[in-house]
């Protein structure tokens, strides 16, 4: 097995197209077509974890967090990033990154993660995206629409929501003339061609357009495919920052509380006045998610869990929610747990490993 087939697999479950502008995930070092001898799961790839996985026989890395963001103008090993760039590079060992993409996703994300240790029901994004769909239209003669329809919806058109196969269709004219350097399906050539045909429209998510594209001109019977591709500003439900669900139950505002402390094996929470009796509705998203308080307090959460929120902010909460900062890493160290999981449904035969090394570069007394 190469790399490339890993690495495929995971951009089915997070396509880097859903990645953060600032972000860098991706494939950062290595060739793709590397014959797989190991993979070695991780937050963070420090030197410490590429060591790790030379002892270990592996020659690929697995992070959550990007070990180089920006552009690298020298490589002597004057700070962490080189000299765990330069380890990884000699020793021939790959680094992969599923950052903000895994972050954005509903469906098996960093968040979904959170909400499964919490017990969280209902779940669904807290900030939608916008931009991440596009529609489909094309012209099908009436003889090939259902084979067109099939084809695109095989390749992933069409899904809204709960929904699958989802399209719209009406009947028209279309005419053409073909030069003498066509060859028509219908028709002659240097002749005006009247066919009745159907309008086909269908949604897509942007990562699917070149297969969804792939499938349209395979099964389409024209020389030429009439289509038209437009971005919606439609917003995404399955895709976006933060999560957001419900308790079973309500409970107490310091119950939850401590129960989170103890869930997320964190060493301490911080918290703003627990202003509420009882809490039921959570938000949360985990890293640094404070730009997500104003949407929380929008969905009428009770509770808004994350990490790195500064001083000033948490006078934003204003006793109308309760902030719960629990601390970057604490909040995203089941994402390797997360890529434990997925990489061995889908690889069953292949063992994985996780990391021993606790990159947290934060202590606590």
């Amino acid at each position: 097995m190469k790399i490339s087939e890993i690495i495929s697999y995971l951009e089915t479950v997070a396509p880097t197209v859903y990645q953060e502008s600032y972000d860098n995930a991706g494939l950062l070092i290595g060739d793709r077509n590397t014959e797989l001898k190991g993979v070695l799961l991780c937050l963070d790839a420090t030197e410490a974890v590429v060591e790790e996985a030379i002892a270990g026989g592996c020659n690929l890395i697995i992070a959550h967090h990007p070990i180089v963001f920006g552009g690298l103008k020298r490589f002597n090993g004057n700070n962490y990033v080189e000299r765990t760039v330069i380890k990884a590079i000699k020793n021939d060992v790959a680094i992969y990154a599923a950052h903000t993409n895994l972050d954005n996703v509903l469906k098996n994300g960093v968040n979904s993660k959170i909400a499964e240790k919490l017990g969280l029901q209902n779940c669904r994004i807290l900030s939608p995206k916008k931009g991440v769909l596009k529609k489909l239209y094309t012209f099908v003669p009436l003889n090939a629409v259902e084979k067109v329809k099939d084809a695109l919806f095989n390749a992933g058109a069409g899904d809204i929501g709960n929904y699958s196969e989802c399209s719209f269709s009406v009947s028209g004219i279309g005419t053409f003339k073909g030069s003498e350097q066509s060859n028509p399906t219908i028709g002659e050539k240097g002749k005006r061609h009247s066919e009745a045909e159907q309008k086909l429209e269908v949604i897509l998510p942007v990562y699917l357009e070149s297969a969804i594209l792939k499938a349209l001109f395979e099964s389409h019977p024209y020389e030429e495919v009439a289509y038209e591709l437009i971005t919606l500003d439609n917003s995404y439900k399955e895709i976006g920052s933060g999560l957001i669900g419900e308790l079973p139950e309500a409970v107490s505002s310091l119950e939850f509380l401590k129960s989170l402390k103890f869930k997320m094996k964190t060493s301490s929470v911080r918290y703003t006045d627990t202003h509420k009796e009882t809490v039921k509705k959570i938000a949360l998203c985990g890293g640094s998610g404070s730009f997500l308080l104003k949407a929380a307090i929008a969905a009428e959460a009770d509770v808004f869990i994350t990490g790195d929120f500064k001083y000033h902010e948490f006078f934003d909460a204003e006793n109308r929610i309760i902030i719960a900062d629990i601390g970057h890493f604490e909040s995203e160290q089941f994402t390797i747990e997360l890529f434990y999981e997925l990489l061995s449904q889908k690889f069953p035969t292949f063992a994985f490993q996780q990391t021993n090394v606790r990159t947290n570069p934060v202590n606590y007394l």
